[in-house]
């Protein structure tokens, strides 16, 4: 983390997981690691697709994040380089 903006990358990250640990994990008592995985994948599909975020206006990340690229690039087809 020795780039530009470095101190501010960490500050969303650990809002993250402070939101992940308070909503989630400190509510449950699961008994095997698989069962928290799936509630941990859960949780985080809820938090990207469906829970509004006063920062987007109410809106859920992943919806902001697909108007975003359809508006910037509407119709292009994306080419890969090997």
């Amino acid at each position: 983390m020795y780039g530009k903006g470095r101190f501010l990358d960490n500050i969303f990250i650990e809002r993250l997981w402070r939101t992940l640990k308070y909503e989630c994990v400190y509510l449950h008592a699961w008994e095997t690691g698989s069962e928290t995985k799936a509630a941990i994948r859960k949780w985080m599909a809820f938090y990207n697709h469906q829970r509004p975020h006063s920062a987007l206006g109410g809106q859920p990340p992943a919806l902001v994040y697909w108007k975003r690229n359809d508006i910037n690039q509407p119709d292009q087809q994306v080419q890969r380089v090997a």
